[in-house]
């Protein structure tokens, strides 16, 4: 999943470029996204485990950007080009 997102050519359009990928194709790796919409401080770090089939994402947040602006377009985003592929959606506040 992680990989579908980061190969996304479509991913620029929706508000993300990835800034950084590590151990691409493979699992665990990671992929760091980053919202370019303006308003929008924030960057997500994208994790898959296909062993549990969960991707995990966190959100890092800068200055006075507001976090649930990046995460409702990430989530805008996974459901217009991934949802069949997405069972549930857990938000999971620190």
């Amino acid at each position: 999943m992680r990989d579908a997102i980061a190969n996304d050519a479509k991913l620029y359009a929706h508000g993300f470029e990835i800034v950084r990928e590590r151990k691409a194709g493979r699992s665990p790796g990671w992929t760091k996204l980053r919202s370019w919409v303006k308003g929008r401080r924030g960057s997500l770090n994208i994790q898959w485990s296909s062993a549990t089939k969960i991707l995990t994402c966190r959100v890092i947040n800068k200055g006075s950007g507001k976090p649930n602006l990046v995460i409702g377009d990430f989530v805008n985003y996974l459901l217009q080009r991934h949802r069949r592929r997405i069972r549930h959606v857990v938000v999971l506040p620190e």
